[in-house]
């Protein structure tokens, strides 16, 4: 799953479970059509979970699965590589 939308969704859905919403204000460079889509590549992938809540208003929540939480560390260390090479590209 390549691309930086689809990390920043990750590290979003790392931090624990969110709304549809929530998604959408932490990430508003995707479209609601490009978020919906990829919430559900990862939920069909196993890697989120989709949980519809019960009550008025109907509530839909999103949230790592066990499969995606062992991307944990592999996103920490993309994030840190990726500061590094920025770092390195300044001359720091």
């Amino acid at each position: 799953m390549p691309g930086s939308g689809r990390r920043s969704l990750l590290r979003e859905l790392s931090r624990g479970e969110l709304t549809f919403g929530g998604l959408k204000a932490a990430l508003p460079e995707l479209s609601d059509k490009v978020l919906a889509e990829r919430l559900a590549a990862l939920v069909d992938r196993g890697i989120a979970d989709r949980i519809a809540h019960r009550g008025y208003p109907n509530r839909v929540t999103y949230s790592l699965t066990e499969a995606g939480n062992t991307l944990r560390p592999l996103l920490i260390e993309l994030y840190r590589t990726g500061t590094r090479l920025q770092e390195l590209q300044r001359g720091l």
